[in-house]
């Protein structure tokens, strides 16, 4: 069955291979980043790609109201655009830490919310959180910002799921690995990740339409090291 599906952060990494995995499949997407030229330059008939800016509240508005005009509901919400940011903590610039949390906790809030209406009780929003949140795990230095916001995304699919556990829709979160990304590769020179950013594509595209079916208010460590 074709989906309707909202994804963010699709201009690289993750985020653009899922949009070639699922539009190939079918289904039609919705992809949101600041820069829509590489979706856009796919050229795929079922993709639109919107150009934006997650804490701009009127260009979330925009893609809101895209789904209002274009769609009758939304099956799928994957909220993974992330801000990455690798300070020490006594050189740290309370702008940046703000800049931070805007993307990976505000904005997904926000999206979240202005979506809520056109989300049905089999609807599936899955957040992507990283293994640097999830209490209790190898946590490295200069990451202050950066892992606990990604710790209040954990807790926020959490306290959603079960708000909404009686009548839907899902709410689920993947605590991700070290996957290789520019943006891994921007903040780890030279380090090697274990897995392709085309690899965990396909896992949470697969999860996304399906893990709803067994999951709810779950935080799911999507690693094969420690950390």
């Amino acid at each position: 069955m074709k989906k309707n599906i909202v994804i963010t952060g699709t201009s690289r990494g993750i985020g653009f291979e899922m949009v070639k995995l699922l539009a190939q499949q079918g289904h039609q997407i919705l992809a949101l980043s600041r820069n829509e030229k590489p979706v856009t330059n796919l050229k795929l008939p079922n993709v639109t790609a919107l150009s934006c800016d997650l804490g701009d509240e009127k260009e979330i508005k925009k893609a809101v109201n895209y789904v209002k005009q274009n769609w009758e509901a939304v099956d799928v919400l994957i909220n993974n655009a992330g801000f990455f940011l690798k300070q020490d903590f006594a050189g740290t610039k309370m702008k940046d830490v703000k800049q931070v949390y805007e993307v990976n906790v505000f904005s997904v809030f926000n999206l979240t919310h202005q979506i809520l209406p056109y989300l049905k009780a089999n609807s599936h929003v899955l957040n992507i959180s990283s293994m640097g949140g999830v209490q209790g795990s190898v946590k490295f230095p200069g990451l202050a910002a950066y892992s606990s916001s990604k710790a209040a995304i954990i807790t926020f699919t959490e306290l959603l799921a079960e708000e909404y556990k009686e009548n839907g829709p899902s709410f689920n979160v993947l605590a991700l690995g070290a996957v290789q990304t520019e943006m891994l590769a921007e903040a780890f020179p030279g380090f090697e990740a274990p897995v392709s950013a085309e690899e965990m594509g396909s896992y949470i595209a697969n999860f996304a339409l399906t893990g709803h079916q067994f999951y709810n208010g779950k935080l799911l460590q999507v690693s094969n090291s420690t950390p």
